[in-house]
């Protein structure tokens, strides 16, 4: 599966930044382990189920210094049998694009 996701305390730091409190999440993201890539409002991370929910279950955790309450926003592309999404969807959209 593809999950993009979005993590962040409920308020910013006293600068009005939620940097550190998602530099903490993607720690989470990368000691995983799972292919990820980070953009400037959503983190996408590809693995099975359970691997990709643990990983969101550590993040949520990696936000608790940063106040009680948490904003979380997922879109998952759930495929069987599938694995290399994240760069193939990529690629097959820039391969027509290059055909023009």
């Amino acid at each position: 599966m593809l999950l993009a996701f979005s993590i962040a305390p409920s308020s910013p730091d006293a600068h009005g930044s939620y940097a550190e409190a998602v530099a903490a999440a993607l720690r989470v993201v990368r000691d995983s382990g799972l292919p990820h890539d980070l953009g400037s409002m959503f983190t996408t991370i590809e693995g099975e189920w359970d691997e990709v929910m643990a990983v969101v279950k550590g993040c949520v955790d990696a936000m608790e210094p940063y106040g009680d309450r948490v904003g979380l926003v997922m879109k998952a592309d759930i495929r069987a049998g599938r694995t290399g999404q994240m760069a193939a969807k990529v690629e097959r959209v820039e391969g027509l694009l290059g055909q023009d």
